[in-house]
């Protein structure tokens, strides 16, 4: 009998390193080795407890039946409100799609718009999923190190379909500054381009808050917002995530929800309901703690011989500059999980204009931070130049 034989189309996906080096580290703690994890992007704050109250109480209410493939019309209300005041525009629920997780907010979009050839601009470094999903549905990744209009302007061709913008930034923790979002909406306004906005970091932001492209003249009508519960709430394993977008694009999405998804759990909605009509303390609270070990985390970082660290102005990733070391980055990266006891990420998990970097998750405690650049510190000093 032979071998199942895949698509080809599987050779174009790739993985998500943080999940890789996740699974590294816990073998290593399996055989008694302390690690420090930076590697994840997990908020380490639990689930609000009214959030979970309210999951709860769904449970016992009997919210375990299929849902709207949309999502539950109230929580889709209570989504359109929250983007329509947070952003400074209009949208209504009939703009909302709900979905498990962020991701397909990612691919359904582009299944939805692209075809074989056409370019889709994109940062890099950058999230992977962008360039994995690019590639898998055989269209062309044209990246960007840094968006600005002059930058996005020498990418964009004839074929350009599709524009990424993500701010917060993961892994730089970069936002772009209102001045260059509006600068590029003057480049995409008459053009015939979607642009996919990531702002799964929209509330984690420490001081100029980001500016949704969405709310500038003329660009409401060509922009998916993508959002979601996972780090504002510290909901990741709730999986939920939504996407506001044009009405030409909602059905198309809603027909990828009902032949992948069917629907989101309808008890986990409920849940999100609370966490956006409820009490915002603790997100407050979380965002303080984000900027408090931010501030002391990358000032230790840019004592360590070799490492030069911008300070991040959302999201909770810090993205040094390792080249003064001599070391690539993932060898670096290896040598800081298997030596020192930090798992971290290499530059490169996020695109070849990740070399050069790590990227390390500020979701730990601030002491298991200064203990993890006292190892990084240890290390270096004894074995790079």
């Amino acid at each position: 009998m032979s071998l199942m034989k895949l698509s080809s189309r599987m050779a174009r996906i790739a993985t998500e390193s943080a999940f890789e080096v996740l699974v590294r580290a816990r073998e290593l703690e399996a055989r008694g080795r302390d690690v420090i994890h930076l590697e994840i992007g997990e908020p380490d704050f639990p689930t609000p407890r009214h959030i979970v109250e309210a999951g709860q109480r769904a449970l016992a209410d009997g919210w375990t039946k299929y849902g709207p493939p949309k999502g539950l019309p109230e929580l889709r209300e209570a989504i359109a409100d929250d983007v329509s005041r947070s952003r400074g525009i209009h949208v209504g629920a009939e703009h909302v799609c709900v979905v498990p997780g962020g991701k397909p907010m990612i691919f359904f979009p582009m299944l939805a718009l692209l075809d074989a050839g056409d370019e889709v601009i994109y940062p890099n470094p950058g999230f992977p999923t962008y360039e994995s999903m690019i590639d898998f549905l055989g269209a062309r990744p044209v990246p960007v190190r840094e968006f600005t209009a002059e930058s996005l302007e020498r990418a964009l061709t004839a074929r350009t379909k599709l524009i990424i913008l993500n701010s917060p930034q993961n892994p730089t923790g970069g936002v772009i500054p209102a001045a260059d979002v509006r600068a590029m909406a003057e480049v995409l306004r008459e053009r015939d381009v979607v642009v996919l906005s990531d702002e799964i970091y929209s509330h984690i932001w420490f001081g100029e808050p980001p500016l949704s492209i969405a709310s500038l003249p003329g660009m409401l009508e060509k922009t998916i917002i993508l959002d979601g519960f996972s780090k504002t709430y510290s909901m990741t394993g709730w999986r939920l995530g939504y996407g506001v977008m044009p009405l030409a694009l909602v059905d198309a999405v809603n027909k990828l929800m009902v032949n992948s998804n069917s629907c989101t759990a309808s008890f986990t909605q409920r849940a999100a309901i609370a966490a956006l009509r409820g009490p915002q303390d603790d997100v407050t609270a979380m965002v303080n703690e984000f900027r408090r070990r931010r501030d002391a985390f990358v000032e230790a970082l840019n004592g360590v011989p070799g490492f030069r660290c911008p300070l991040p102005e959302g999201a909770f990733y810090a993205f040094p500059n390792i080249e003064g070391t001599g070391m690539k980055s993932k060898a670096l990266a290896d040598a800081l999980l298997n030596e020192a006891g930090v798992a971290s990420l290499s530059g490169t998990a996020f695109g070849e204009y990740g070399e050069g970097h790590l990227r390390f998750s500020m979701a730990n405690s601030y002491e298991n931070l200064m203990r993890a650049v006292e190892r990084i510190d240890g290390f270096v000093r004894l074995h790079c130049r």
